[in-house]
């Protein structure tokens, strides 16, 4: 399952500090604009306590976790989206992506430039929000036209497809125009199927991080505020980290110095855990688990998938020769100790093809071919 987040923003706000320490892998980060050209792609476990848990009840010889691509896309600037700076590159990136995580710079630092010399947050985050709308508009206004032509020259399946697209286009339009984003229309589940193939950036999950200075990350700055009373008005998520700390952490060689580290500040967990939970959470992904002396592992599934669909993330003979799965939950786990307290008290299910897994169950599939 292919899974990315996209890591976008102006010139010089952090983002490849930030993929660096999400990601341990190198990014190149400099002081001047569109040092970023190739996207840079680094994997990022999922942090999750239900996991280290079952590690430690059952002692694998390997722990496999969740895990989310991220990608860091070159700086965006006013006119991206009619080509100016890397704007077609740009934007080609970032329609492959799942989920946005727009990275905002809130801190002062004579010594980095801003691309408009000034730091301030609002219009920033204006700047980008309009780029990509006004990207999407061009992309509805092109696709209105095809379907319009498909209206006149086709007829039966083909016609009603197109028309179900063009209505949802023409309800997104002005809305575009505006420089809101698709994914606040409140589209249903069959407007947005009806426009999938339109790979609308704005209808994509977005969250803000608010790149901060080491003193503000537990008491927000003004600018932090001003990115959180925008983001209210799109019930957005906010993830505050400061770049320059977690890449600090992240250097550091053990779990120990970390816990550590953060110790040492008040901290109980690097800001960048939030944020690779926060886009997991975004993606509309659920965590089930394997469990055994062999391996303890996290995998993700989409929020809704059945017994079936699970088994095959593992195998796709899993998925075909599904007979059945045994399945207790990882809060009854923590309740009773042990699988086999668990049977005892009859919390032990099996279920069949129609079952929907639940976040944090533990599962054993039983197929054959």
């Amino acid at each position: 399952m292919a899974l990315n987040c996209g890591i976008v923003g102006l010139p010089n706000v952090g983002k490849s500090t930030i993929f660096s320490a999400l990601t341990a892998a190198p990014a190149e980060a400099a002081n001047y604009p569109f040092c970023t050209i190739n996207p840079n792609l680094g994997i990022v476990d999922v942090p999750d306590g239900r996991l280290e848990m079952l590690v430690s009840k059952f002692t694998p010889k390997k722990r496999v976790p969740a895990t989310v691509e991220f990608v860091d896309i070159a700086g965006l600037v006013k006119g991206a989206s009619k080509g100016e700076g890397l704007g077609n590159q740009f934007l080609s990136h970032i329609r492959e992506v799942n989920v946005i995580a727009q990275v905002v710079r809130c801190f002062e630092d004579p010594d980095i430039v801003h691309v408009n010399n000034r730091v301030d947050p609002a219009d920033d985050m204006e700047t980008v929000n309009l780029e990509l709308a006004f990207a999407d508009l061009d992309t509805v206004e092109k696709r209105l036209e095809k379907a319009g032509r498909s209206m006149r020259v086709l007829g039966g399946d083909e016609k009603k497809t197109a028309a179900a697209m063009a209505a949802v286009l023409e309800k997104l339009k002005p809305l575009l125009a505006d420089g809101k984003a698709a994914r606040t229309a409140g589209l249903n589940d069959d407007e947005r199927l009806a426009i999938a193939d339109c790979h609308l950036i704005t209808a994509k999950p977005m969250l803000y991080v608010c790149n901060c200075a080491e003193d503000t990350v537990r008491n927000p700055s003004p600018h932090v505020e001003a990115v959180k009373k925008i983001t209210q008005a799109e019930d957005a998520e906010v993830v505050c980290i400061c770049g320059k700390f977690e890449a600090e952490l992240a250097a550091l060689e053990s779990a120990a110095e970390r816990a550590e580290f953060l110790a040492e500040i008040g901290l109980e967990e690097s800001a960048l855990a939030s944020l690779a939970r926060g886009v997991y959470r975004l993606m509309g992904l659920r965590t089930f688990f394997t469990a055994g002396e062999d391996e303890c592992r996290a995998w993700t599934i989409r929020a809704g998938d059945t017994a079936p669909k699970a088994a095959g993330v593992i195998h796709s003979d899993f998925e075909r020769g599904f007979i059945k799965a045994e399945v207790y939950s990882f809060d009854d786990l923590v309740t009773y100790g042990t699988p086999a307290r668990i049977r005892e008290a009859g919390k032990y299910r099996m279920e069949g093809r129609d079952y929907v897994v639940r976040d944090g169950d533990v599962l054993f599939f039983k197929f054959n071919v």
